[in-house]
């Protein structure tokens, strides 16, 4: 009897365990016992709920009776959704499950039912059917958002080149007057001039020189809004470089009567892998920004080797000023576009306020990390570092600035420039370095005159009627096959053109308004490089043609001496790998053509992939297999895409005349097979 007592209140624990409803209920409806979890649910207690019509509890009163008939009808029902209602009027969503229970003889006695909470998931699954729909609304929206968008980007896209084209014809525009302008105060202000005189001549440079860093400005922040700021890696003597940029603050310096100090360490390589030209852009923002806001004492410029190994060199460098100094509020926003430290500053010392912002630009992109510390009225000390891979190359050019040296005078100088002003003041830099000067109006005269006289070196303005600067150049090197060295004279110093100038084969640029010594120094440094055992001697073209009929001469693109050996002369193979050649070429020449124009990088890149191993066979020059392989660094690397369909419509000039020669040398073959 114990036993018993005891299994019954074990059971009784199990039931009042249980969280969900668990109700038993006569054949006739009437609740005969219940759990706690009932009372609860329901807000009656047990006594109030013995006895009383089951389905009084339910909202839909009818279905609940349905379902407990169906229990008797199957013996039990699993999981039909019914609503429980509270006394108070809440409502609680529940899974009706039921099975009858019988006494020792098999008689149905009556039905226990429980009943699962599910207000929760019910709740949730509403959540989710509702966050479902809101999710599609959403994709439907951002669907309409993105073809919008993207509609937009297209336009913008078309708007950022459309100001970076305004941009570049607005550079070249006020560059060339102000090249004049510039240039010819230098020289005025080198003749006898009153006191006064100097005074204004002075005034019109400085307000000159201010305009030219306005421009620069604009335009680099034009580039970096176009993404157009791309990042060159040439060896290149860090030493000379830097030294030959300080250069360039002499005068400024000296007029303020403050100290420049370089501080240079020695350990550095002499030879690094990087951007010379945006290192110079950086140092040069930050050297110009110490000696405007500097009025005495000194500016330290440092070049510190952080550390390296086999591969690459991390170098610190830094700008020290005892100048003005920046607010402590301000040093958070002062690389910020339009920033400056205070709001007097444009009115006090000038400047856009971009300065910093385009350093940021230059040096985050390359991996490196700007920093910079200030105290009031002491001065401040700006930081960067980079990492340039180390090289066993030689420097590509030298960048020194080299004094004058009155005894040099047999150098002849072709100048292409097609504006008289700017004609003129070239005239007179050249003369007063003591050269030989000759001036072509565009590109086809310079032509004209290089067939019948002989030059050391040619300054190549880059925007002219009839024949521009780059077709000119293009046609001296293909056509002429000369290898007279060639500086640009550019207006307009957008990486574009910059790349474009290497591309065609030019030696270097200037960019306008011309620093005379910078000139001097890139003339003489390109002489000497083109003959360094004669002291500065010119070099003369044996091999520049001297007469019309030299004009028409075309280039021969292919030579057959590798192929010969190849097969040991064997005409059917020659046949055969000319053939194959051929049948190759075509197609990829297309391939290149299209992809390029359709911006298919992957396309692009197999293409010019397959058809790098043939240029060696059939003797294509190295020149054209490094221009397919800078072709195919770019498309892998989806970078400087403007200047790969230059050079892909190179390469199809060569492909396509080397496949002309071929066919001929396949026919001369198999005539003499015959």
């Amino acid at each position: 009897m114990e036993a018993i007592k005891q299994g019954s209140q074990y059971a009784r624990s199990l039931i009042e365990a249980s969280r969900d409803p668990l109700v038993t209920i006569s054949i006739e409806g009437k609740i005969t016992d219940m759990n706690n979890a009932t009372a609860e649910i329901t807000g009656m207690t047990r006594q109030e709920l013995t006895g009383t019509d089951f389905f009084d509890y339910f909202t839909e009163q009818q279905k609940a009776r349905e379902v407990y008939q169906e229990v008797f009808a199957k013996g039990s029902v699993a999981d039909s959704p019914l609503t429980l209602r509270h006394k108070d009027g809440k409502l609680t969503d529940v899974l009706f499950n039921g099975s009858v229970y019988k006494d020792d003889r098999g008689n149905v006695l009556g039905v226990v039912i429980v009943a699962r909470d599910v207000t929760d998931q019910k709740r949730i699954a509403t959540e989710l059917i509702e966050a479902k729909v809101f999710a599609e609304l959403a994709t439907e929206i951002a669907e309409e958002a993105k073809s919008k968008a993207e509609s937009a980007t297209r336009i913008a896209i078309e708007a950022v080149k459309a100001k970076q084209q305004f941009l570049s014809n607005m550079s070249h525009e006020i560059r060339t007057p102000m090249n004049a302008i510039i240039g010819f105060t230098k020289v005025v202000l080198r003749t006898e001039v009153t006191e006064k005189q100097k005074e204004y001549l002075e005034a019109i440079k400085t307000s000159g020189d201010a305009l030219i860093v306005l421009i620069n400005d604009i335009l680099d922040l034009a580039k970096v809004d176009a993404g157009k700021m791309t990042f060159t890696q040439v060896p290149f003597k860090m030493s000379i470089s830097i030294s030959a940029m300080l250069h360039l603050f002499e005068t400024k310096i000296y007029e303020k009567n403050l100290q420049l100090i370089k501080e240079y360490d020695d350990t550095i390589p002499e030879v690094l892998v990087g951007d010379p030209v945006r290192l110079h852009q950086i140092i040069l923002n930050l050297v110009s920004n110490a000696v405007k806001f500097t009025s005495k004492g000194k500016i330290i410029v440092g070049v510190k080797l952080l550390n390296q190994n086999s591969e690459k060199a991390t170098i610190e460098f830094s700008v020290t000023d005892t100048g003005i100094g920046i607010p402590e509020s301000k040093l958070s926003t002062i690389f910020e576009n339009f920033q400056q430290a205070t709001s007097s500053t444009s009115r006090l010392y000038g400047g856009t306020g971009l300065g910093l912002a385009i350093v940021k630009q230059l040096v985050e992109p390359q991996g490196g990390t700007i920093d910079v510390k200030s105290k009031m009225n002491e001065g401040s000390v700006f930081s960067f570092k980079l990492s340039f891979q180390k090289t066993v190359s030689e420097a590509e050019l030298k960048t020194e600035i080299i004094e004058m040296e009155p005894e040099i005078k047999n150098i002849k100088v072709l100048v292409v420039e097609d504006i008289a002003i700017n004609q003129l003041l070239m005239k007179t830099l050249l003369d007063d370095f003591g050269f030989q000067r000759d001036i072509a109006a565009n590109g086809k005269i310079a032509i004209e005159k290089l067939l019948i006289n002989k030059y050391d070196i040619i300054l190549m303005d880059l925007h002219m009627p009839e024949m521009n600067g780059f077709e000119a150049t293009e046609y001296i090197r293909a056509e002429i096959d000369s290898k007279i060295p060639i500086i640009a004279l550019t207006a307009d110093v957008t990486t574009v053109d910059l790349e474009k100038c290497k591309a065609v084969g030019m030696n270097d640029y200037i960019a306008k308004p011309v620093d005379e010594r910078v000139l001097y120094s890139k003339i003489i440094n390109l002489i000497q490089k083109s003959t360094p055992n004669k002291d500065h001697k010119p070099k003369i073209m044996e091999d520049e043609l001297k007469n019309e009929k030299a004009k028409s001469k075309k280039v021969k693109y292919t030579n057959l001496d590798y192929l010969l050996k190849r097969t040991k002369a064997n005409p059917e193979l020659m046949m055969e790998m000319i053939s194959l050649y051929l049948e190759q070429t075509a197609p990829l020449i297309s391939v290149m053509k299209i992809s390029s124009q359709t911006k298919d990088w992957d396309s692009l890149y197999k293409a010019v992939h397959k058809m790098i191993p043939s240029f060696s066979i059939m003797g294509i020059n190295i020149e054209y297999e490094n221009m397919a392989k800078k072709i195919q660094e770019y498309a892998g690397q989806k970078v400087n895409t403007e200047t790969i369909s230059d050079m892909v419509l190179q390469l199809e000039t060569v492909c396509s005349q080397a496949c002309m020669e071929l066919e001929e040398e396949y026919e001369s073959i198999k005539k003499t097979k015959l």
